[in-house]
């Protein structure tokens, strides 16, 4: 996993999706418009947490390099560095790999 170039704000956490499945359990190669998009992923990247009324931060439960479950639309698809990125907000993830 690179170091990327890119800070999220508050309580997003940026994931670098899993790549699609390209063959189903019976063998069947799929074409690129067939594959269903990830809903998992790497984190490479996390905010500092949501700004609270107290004035601190809330901490993340979620930490670079765990592998998240999140929604399958959730989230903005951005390149970053040539490479596919989905940046969420902690809420968006569903669950984490352990």
């Amino acid at each position: 996993m690179a170091k990327i170039n890119l800070r999220p704000l508050d309580d997003r956490v940026v994931v670098q999706p899993s790549e699609a499945e390209e063959t189903t359990a019976g063998g069947i190669v799929l074409p690129d418009a067939a594959r269903e998009k990830p809903q998992r992923g790497t984190v490479v990247a996390v905010g500092p947490g949501r700004l609270l009324d107290s004035g601190s931060r809330g901490e993340l439960d979620i930490a670079v390099g765990d592998t998240v479950i999140y929604g399958k639309y959730g989230g903005s698809e951005v390149e970053v560095d040539g490479q596919e990125m989905k940046i969420l907000r902690e809420s968006d993830i569903l669950a984490k790999l352990l």
